[in-house]
Order: C-alpha cells, then structure tokens, then sequence
C-alpha cells in the first residue's frame, strides 16, 4: 500500500460528517470536483471502496465505515498534538500543579505568585502543600519545589535560591534553662516526624537533636511547629523565609550560636522534557530571576 495522503483522509471524514460533497466542499473551501479527485486516490492508495455513490444518494461501505472510525481517531490526535505544541512555544496558559514544602507559605512567596499571574493571567496555579517527597511523574505534578537535588533519569532539577534554617527558640523559653553545653537540661525540641533517629533525611539533621536531648512533639506541618515555638512549648530548626522577621524583632532568638545554621539549595524538579509547556517554562524562569535576585530573608 503506497503511503496515505493526509489531505485524502480529511476530505473523506468531512464527506461522511457533512452528508454530502458539495457539503465537504464548502467545509474546506474546495471544489466538488477536487472533493471527487482526493477521495478517489485515497480509495486507490487503500484498495477499498470507502463509499457507496449515485447522483441521488451516499453511504459507507463495510471497509468505509471501518476505516473512518479509524481516520477520525488518528485526526483528532494529530489536532492535539498540534494544540500542545502550540501551548509549549507560545502563550502560557492553562493548570500548572505544583508541589511545594508547607513552610513555603509565606506572605513573601505569596507576593510572587500574585506577580506571576499579573504576569501570566491565563495561568492556573494549583498548589500542593506538603513535607514529603511526591512521586512527581506518577502523581501527575508538573513541578516539585523541594530542598534535595533530584536530577535522575526521568527528572530535572534547576536550582532557585539558597534557603537557611535556623534553630530558634523564645527568649523567654530560652531564660527557664542555661546555656547549652554547660551541663544545664536541654531544652525540648520539636521536630518534622519524618526524621527518625539516626537515620536522618537531610544533611543538618544532626543539628535537630543533641544526645539526650528531649523532644516535645513532632509535627508535619512546619506552621504549627513554628508557632508551637511561639507559643513557648520548645525550639525548632526552622528556614529564615519564616523566622527572619522574628529574629530581626528580637521575638525568636538562635539556640546555640556556635550551630545557628544550615544552609542549602531550593531546586525546581519537574519531568525531563524535549519540548517544556510554555506555562512550566515560564514560571521556573520566573522563580530563578525573582529569587536569585532576592535576598534570603526579604519579605
């Protein structure tokens, strides 16, 4: 069979859908005769009469009906590829479904994504807060913001900005103990129950606990341990986009000087891609220009 002729197929769907070949004609802005000429040589390059014809009637053949059902099917696809590929190389647009760390809900980062939209208005964000690691293809996410490199086989990660976290406490939690080392009781911790002991997740988790150090609670929210902190009932290793207003103000203060804190990288993960969505690329371009250029802290 020699190789089909695209235009032969879309003449004979719109023949089947419009009754008629004056009807196919007018669809497609041509004339009944060269209506005529297409579908024939589709019908030779298949070896099948696709229609039953006459001066006063039309209808599928066996082979006709079978083969539209088909040609409708591959055409439709072909009409999505070309909608994504416009979506990737143009105009942003459409649900972006993101995966973030809880402690990323900040008035800080609040204000860029307002600043994205006004931006890219036919945008729609669709955020998921969480402290654990999602399953970015599987789950569906077009992007994971997270604190671990990890680039692999089917994923990408592009690094934002660098993020400090801090072992804080109250001054006035801080006043019912010593200081630390000098033999005094430790104070209580409160930390992300996906720690376990001695087997940390991430390279300052040593920095959660002290031997013997107590524990008051674990939690996997990061708002509610940080405003369990507030609230007096323990420290926490928390990141500066949360507590440097409150360190500034003097309402937290650091837990031990000489380990005040740890200091790593915010990526963007998404799925490794020839051809990014116009609305993925545009918003991680977003979030490296606005962030590397904002210091760490600033509100």
């Amino acid at each position: 069979m020699s190789r089909l002729d695209l235009t032969g197929i879309h003449v004979f769907c719109e023949i089947v859908e419009s009754g008629s070949f004056t009807a196919a004609g007018n669809r497609l802005g041509m004339a009944p005769p060269m209506v005529s000429k297409h579908l024939a040589r589709l019908e030779q390059s298949l070896s099948a009469r696709l229609l039953n014809r006459t001066s006063r009637s039309m209808s599928l053949t066996e082979a006709g009906r079978l083969f539209h059902e088909q040609a409708r099917q591959a055409l439709d696809a072909l009409d999505a590829g070309v909608a994504s590929l416009s979506q990737s190389t143009g105009h942003p647009r459409g649900e972006l479904k993101v995966s973030a760390p809880v402690w990323i809900a900040t008035p800080r980062f609040a204000n860029l994504l307002a600043e994205y939209r006004r931006a890219c208005p036919d945008v729609r964000l669709d955020f998921y807060l969480e402290n654990r690691m999602v399953d970015v293809v599987s789950e569906g996410f077009d992007l994971a913001l997270r604190m671990k490199n990890d680039a692999s086989q089917n994923l990408i990660s592009r690094s934002l900005c660098s993020v400090s976290f801090y072992c804080v406490a109250t001054p006035a939690y801080l006043s019912q103990f010593g200081k630390p080392g000098s033999g005094s009781r430790l104070p209580e911790m409160i930390m992300p129950n996906h720690l376990q002991f001695g087997r940390p997740k991430m390279p300052a988790a040593d920095m959660y606990v002290s031997p013997g150090q107590p524990v008051a609670m674990k939690s996997s929210d990061t708002t509610l341990s940080y405003h369990a902190v507030m609230a007096g009932m323990g420290a926490a290793f928390l990141p500066d986009w949360i507590v440097a207003d409150d360190l500034a103000a003097g309402r937290l203060v650091h837990l031990d000087e000489a380990k005040q804190n740890y200091t790593g990288q915010l990526f963007a993960v998404y799925p490794s891609r020839r051809h990014l969505p116009a609305k993925l690329r545009s918003f991680i371009d977003f979030l490296v220009e606005r962030l590397d250029n904002a210091r760490d802290g600033d509100g």
